[in-house]
């Protein structure tokens, strides 16, 4: 089992940037890899982000891509999502995921944190 706690969601004007923060405890070990995805209100849930837990290899989906960063720190089991030139449309619910077997399939969620970019 592993256990994920996001923080860090809030308001920020557009422009603006935010830090997201997931925590992981219970068998950190097994993580293959990490992501973050978010879903807007009446919006299906969709990729950011991703990092390979042992390589540091990260992937990024095109609507974030060169204003989203995500990292991790190893000795913390916690990883990041450096959120930069934030846009209304980054409103949403964040949530972070585990991948354990590295088959590409997210075993374990976070509860999700909200954040809200305002016009």
């Amino acid at each position: 089992q592993v256990q994920l706690v996001e923080s860090g969601g809030g308001l920020v004007q557009a422009g603006g940037s935010l830090t997201l923060s997931c925590a992981a405890s219970g068998r950190t070990f097994s993580m293959f890899r990490m992501g973050w995805f978010r879903q807007a209100p009446g919006k299906e849930r969709a990729f950011v982000a991703r990092i390979t837990w042992s390589n540091g290899y990260t992937y990024y989906a095109d609507s974030v891509k060169g204003r989203f960063t995500i990292s991790k720190d190893d000795a913390k089991n916690t990883l990041y999502l450096q959120m930069n030139n934030l846009k209304y449309e980054d409103t949403a619910v964040y949530y972070c995921a585990a991948d354990v077997t590295g088959q590409g399939q997210y075993n374990y969620w976070g509860q999700g944190t909200q954040v809200y970019v305002s016009s």
